[in-house]
């Protein structure tokens, strides 16, 4: 079942219109993407999910219900900008961040505890957060968005500031989140993660909600009719009756890789039968478009310079 629903939003601040009749719908239990670039909504739309701001117009529903105060407690909600108070010890911080979502300062204790030691910084729990590192305290804010196990978490660019390594484990994390039940609203510029971790994405740009579904299905939609195909020779032919050539290098394993267009209505069978009897055919699949290209692609042509 739908666990956000989104219905014609429309918000306006001092003639600026931010969001323009937005609807969008995140299934319980999945991890959904938030994408666009820079000033196109995003942030408008999280922050009256989280009962912020209220919409000027439009409805939204939380679990079937209409979205109220008292949902906030039940959210996991991680800024961009981020905030913490720089004079409270590590673990304190996340006790009283969790004690404001309604936990037991006994189970807040605890689970922050836990978190700190599955972050690597149960060490640091009694000194100040003023004396950590920058990706320290991103952790400390993450375990104080978490601690309280919400039903639904809001990550505003969870990976902005960490190295690769932490990018990593803050990945995974999110993912074992949502593997117990966590729905998970992610927003984000990297299009990398949002093809590893995120099932179902709606692109807003221009206020507008311009492409929206399933990962895989819309890349699939934009695919360019382009095949990578590895095959035992040094060099792989142009056949300008079936296919042109984008790229030719050596293989790791031997041989040689190309990534090749099929021409017009060519027929995929009659391509692989073509490469069959000229060369040693070792691996042939399809190229999808990344969804960095599609972002760049869909975003270019509603700002109409396509």
């Amino acid at each position: 079942m739908d666990f956000i629903e989104v219905n014609d939003v429309v918000k306006d601040y001092s003639g600026h219109r931010a969001l323009d009749h937005v609807s969008l719908n995140v299934k319980e239990g999945t991890v959904y993407g938030l994408l666009g670039p820079n000033g196109a909504g995003k942030t408008s739309l999280i922050r009256i999910l989280n009962r912020i701001t209220r919409p000027d117009s439009g409805e939204i529903f939380l679990d079937g219900k209409p979205l109220s105060e008292k949902d906030v407690m039940n959210i996991g909600y991680l800024p961009e900008e981020r905030g913490l108070y720089k004079k409270m010890k590590v673990l304190s911080h996340i006790v009283y961040l969790g004690r404001l979502k309604g936990m037991a300062k006994a189970d807040a204790y605890r689970e922050g505890m836990a978190w700190l030691e599955r972050m690597g910084l149960e060490e640091w729990a009694d000194k100040k957060i003023e004396a950590l590192s920058k990706g320290m305290a991103q952790k400390v804010q993450f375990i104080s968005t978490v601690v309280h196990s919400p039903r639904l978490l809001i990550f505003d660019e969870p990976f902005s500031g960490f190295d690769p390594v932490n990018t990593e484990q803050l990945k995974q994390e999110i993912l074992r989140l949502n593997e117990n039940g966590a729905t998970i609203l992610f927003s984000t510029h990297n299009m990398a993660s949002v093809e590893e971790v995120c099932k179902e994405f709606t692109l807003i740009n221009k206020s507008r909600a311009v492409l929206q579904g399933n990962v895989l299905d819309i890349r699939r939609k934009f695919k360019k009719n382009l095949f990578k195909v590895h095959i035992a020779e040094p060099v792989l032919a142009p056949d300008n009756s079936l296919y042109t050539i984008d790229s030719l290098s050596p293989h790791g394993l031997g041989g040689s890789e190309a990534v090749i267009h099929l021409i017009n209505d060519t027929k995929l069978k009659e391509a692989i039968n073509a490469l069959n009897q000229k060369y040693t055919l070792l691996g042939f699949e399809e190229v999808l478009p990344s969804m960095n290209e599609i972002f760049i692609e869909t975003v270019t042509e509603s700002n109409g310079q396509a």
